[in-house]
């Protein structure tokens, strides 16, 4: 009888500490993804190095062209009350037609240049520039991998509306974060402006791109370590990560999506653009891009990538109101 009480105690025991190390687990990895904080182990993912050095699309050319833009800096307040910001680069042959583009994953609206330049210099568009939530000048203490930022990009849209006027006509262009940004936006009920998405190198659902990393930079199984942090983000960031799924907002989408990939993408596994363009049921393409990692697809091939984005956006653009 003895025995059992001891055993019962140990085992009672074994379970706490077990669920205490899973709850502590949860918060660090909240802590590590989910926090607006310096995301340092980027610089020491080697999926994201570049050898031989490329000259960085937002780096380079990018950082270069929006120094030398006169930028209008524009405000907005979200639905739960975060002050965004964001760039406005007008062009005087743009008749309405504008971009906004969606920075990645603890970047920031700055870093957009060279995508900036091709649609206002190639195709003549105005050019909005946002900084996400949690990122860049704007508020916010947490990263919504998109989910959140969809209701954001709704008010941007209405802003480059009221902007432009009656004859405006969207394009909303993003690069891995901003790719998964601008496809759950594309399951929102969408003004008809709206013409067309350009989603880069973008994540299937939150739940599955972090669960990918945890495999990849811990060793870990999803389960437990998933849920608790999903919880734990519930509590702090207001949103689960089951429900941050840019596949199923692309099954719901009815404006024309452009899906881009680099085979050689491992941080954002490249099988993932294939996920989402199966459960896309708006018109659609996809173009795969031959060697290039992570967010490295318009550098890999700068003139095959602008032919791609011009030939379908001017598809459903038209040049002329």
């Amino acid at each position: 009888m003895k025995q059992t009480v001891i055993w019962s105690i140990i085992l009672i025991a074994v379970l706490v500490i077990l669920a205490g190390v899973v709850t502590y687990a949860g918060f660090f990895f909240y802590g590590v993804a989910i926090k607006r904080a310096p995301k340092e182990f980027l610089s020491k993912t080697p999926d994201l190095k570049v050898d031989p050095p490329v000259a960085g699309a937002s780096w380079g050319e990018g950082k270069d062209w929006v120094a030398r833009h006169d930028l209008d800096k524009v405000e907005l307040i979200s639905e739960d009350g975060l002050k965004l910001q964001g760039y406005f680069i007008a062009s005087e042959q743009a008749k309405g037609r504008t971009v906004i583009v969606a920075h990645g994953y603890s970047g920031k609206a700055k870093d957009m240049g060279a995508y900036a330049k091709l649609y206002y210099e190639k195709l003549g568009y105005n050019v909005l520039l946002p900084d996400a939530r949690g990122h860049g000048e704007s508020a916010g203490n947490y990263i919504g991998f998109g989910w959140p930022e969809r209701r954001d990009y709704l008010q941007w849209i209405h802003y480059v509306m009221e902007r432009t006027g009656p004859q405006a006509q969207i394009v909303l262009h993003g690069v891995s974060m901003g790719g998964a940004t601008v496809l759950t936006t594309s399951g929102e009920s969408l003004p008809s402006q709206v013409k067309a998405i350009v989603a880069d190198c973008a994540f299937s659902s939150v739940k599955a791109q972090l669960a990918y990393q945890l495999k990849r930079m811990y060793r870990l199984p999803s389960f437990p370590f998933v849920q608790i942090a999903s919880l734990v983000t519930r509590l702090k960031a207001g949103y689960f990560f089951g429900e941050a799924s840019a596949m199923k907002q692309v099954g719901k989408a009815k404006v024309p999506i452009l899906f881009i990939h680099g085979d050689a993408d491992t941080f954002v596994p490249y099988e993932m653009m294939d996920e989402l363009y199966e459960a896309c049921n708006s018109p659609k393409q996809k173009y795969t891009v031959a060697g290039a990692g992570h967010g490295l697809a318009y550098d890999t091939d700068k003139g095959e990538y602008a032919r791609k984005v011009t030939s379908f956006v001017n598809q459903y653009v038209k040049s002329s109101p």
